[in-house]
């Protein structure tokens, strides 16, 4: 049977940051699902506090090079490498001189929101698909974690659905405590357009694009959902839990591995296939 391919896009990943619940799950998910004989993918924004040289960043040329268009403005794709050789993994950043230069997340030195923050988003999700595509690589499953992945969903069940590596693509999108303050832009939802993307899509943000709604757009484009820490959003939650999609309530560091592969064999194998035997995973960190 050949191997299920599973695309990792997340908002953090440990040690390239610092360690919370969310860059602890964004390095070892991954390992913990190859090792379970599945091929995985991993990306995540190249944020300017990232020492390239301490983490062995290179460009990929071949990738590089492409310009994406938000609210009219031309920007530039940027894909770089590292590599994470105890888990025999690849890592693949987004950058743009634009966008991921600075040396904040997601805020400033202030702890001021970026008022690109939605623009970022938009290309970070983009920039994640053209390289996917870029790649010839056909993930049979993208999971997304955290708010600057929730485009993600979006764009691939609209703006690539045509294209044969997207297909066939399930989503899981997971939520977690990292609520951001006040709205993104009143023009956020015109940013979004791009061919394939339906207006009707873009209700749910369209009038008030804060936390709580772009969280129910990636909720409504995706397969399932899950929960990515143990206090999320009450309505982010409600509305997760109410959706009438597959839902996977919290595991901690102990557990987690084995109850997303668990709960991708059933995304991916729901229609009667036959799922592979697999050996559960001892614990692989805590935080």
């Amino acid at each position: 049977m050949e191997k299920k391919k599973i695309l990792f896009v997340s908002q953090e990943i440990t040690p390239y940051l610092p360690e919370t619940e969310m860059s602890v799950i964004g390095r070892y998910l991954p390992q913990g699902i190859q090792e379970k004989k599945k091929e995985i993918r991993a990306f995540m924004p190249r944020y300017g506090s990232i020492n390239e040289r301490r983490n062995m960043l290179h460009e990929v040329i071949r990738l590089s090079g492409m310009n994406l268009i938000i609210d009219d403005t031309d920007h530039s794709l940027v894909i770089k490498v590292a590599s994470i050789q105890s888990a025999r993994m690849q890592v693949y950043f987004i950058d743009n001189e634009d966008f991921f230069q600075r040396k904040g997340i997601v805020t400033d030195e202030n702890g001021n929101f970026f008022d690109d923050n939605d623009e970022r988003a938009i290309f970070f999700a983009r920039g994640v698909l053209e390289t996917v595509k870029k790649l010839r690589w056909s993930p049979d499953l993208v999971h997304c974690h955290g708010w600057i992945t929730s485009l993600v969903p979006l764009y691939l069940k609209n703006a690539f659905k045509e294209d044969p590596l997207f297909s066939k693509s399930k989503v899981v999108y997971s939520v977690y405590n990292d609520g951001f303050p006040g709205s993104f832009p009143k023009n956020f939802a015109k940013k979004l357009k791009v061919d394939g993307v339906q207006e009707k899509d873009l209700d749910v943000v369209r009038e008030n694009p804060d936390f709580v709604n772009l969280s129910k757009l990636a909720i409504n484009m995706s397969d399932a959902v899950s929960m990515g820490h143990s206090t999320i959003d009450g309505d982010v939650l409600e509305y997760a839990k109410t959706c009438g999609k597959p839902f996977l309530e919290y595991h901690d560091m102990d557990t987690y591995i084995d109850a997303y592969s668990d709960f991708y064999d059933k995304i991916l194998f729901s229609e009667g296939s036959a799922k592979p035997a697999e050996k559960k995973t001892k614990k692989k960190s805590s935080i």
